[in-house]
């Protein structure tokens, strides 16, 4: 079962990169993404998971604990809107080691994260570059 979910899973992420472009791919908030999950998956969670709590991925276990009952749509969209977020939340999380140089360079003085990213997020000097797009992933710009 967990092979065949692996399986499954990995070929919808590879379909929803091949459409969306892995280079420039932009992450989906957490906003968008309730959304986009209701609106593609509200009669299967409604089916299959009514009474199941959101938090702890709670809804999403209970998607994948009824595979075989859930619609290609909602199976498609659950795919690519958790690679989306796992995207989002690694950007995240390395954004300020991507930036490092740029910071340095760009926004000299400036002191702590927030006034950081601030200066980073307003700077047009940063053309494109892997600071660009980590900034981008994360959801900042």
């Amino acid at each position: 079962m967990a092979r065949r979910r692996n399986i499954l899973a990995g070929a919808v992420l590879m379909a929803a990169f091949g459409a969306i472009g892995i280079a420039q791919a932009q992450t989906i908030s957490f906003a968008d993404a309730a959304t986009v999950l209701a609106k593609d998956c509200g009669a299967d969670i409604k089916k299959l998971c009514s009474g199941v709590n959101l938090g702890n991925n709670q809804i999403q276990s209970c998607l994948e604990r009824h595979q075989a009952k859930v619609s290609p749509t909602c199976t498609s969209t659950l795919a690519s809107v958790t690679a989306s977020i796992e995207q989002r939340l690694a950007a995240q999380a390395v954004v300020f080691k991507v930036c490092g140089g740029d910071a340095a360079t760009l926004c000299k003085g400036v002191k702590g994260e927030a006034h950081i990213l601030q200066c980073l997020i307003k700077t047009t000097r940063i053309d494109g570059g892997k600071c660009n797009q980590a900034i981008t992933d994360a959801g900042w710009r």
